[in-house]
């Protein structure tokens, strides 16, 4: 069972997971990383999820279409949208303590 390693706010937290879990899904139904995982649409479209990856990233998928979409450059500081993930191996990550700002869809912009 992978362990998790969670960093938010100062604080660290740790617990273990079965194999092949989502930490979204996890938190939905009231499971560690509850209630310390801040998420909303779980289906990589809001990115309230993300989160930087500090060890394991080497046993994560390629970074997909979704994540490239709502994380652009912080991709290459480490962020994953943990909605994406389906864990296998132990891992450590750290979320901010604030979301960041929205961005707005291109075909809003300039409109009135």
């Amino acid at each position: 069972m992978p362990t998790v390693t969670f960093h938010k706010g100062g604080q660290t937290y740790t617990g273990e997971v079965p194999d092949n879990a989502n930490l979204v899904v996890r938190a939905g139904i009231r499971q560690f990383p509850f209630p310390h995982l801040r998420y909303e649409c779980g289906m990589g479209k809001c990115a309230k999820c993300a989160c930087r990856v500090l060890a394991g990233a080497e046993h994560l998928p390629p970074v997909n279409w979704k994540e490239k979409k709502q994380l652009g450059e912080r991709i290459e500081s480490g962020y994953r949208l943990a909605c994406q993930l389906w864990l296998g191996h132990d891992i450590e990550l750290a979320q901010d303590a604030e979301v960041a700002p929205a961005r707005e869809p291109a075909a809003a912009v300039g409109q009135p």
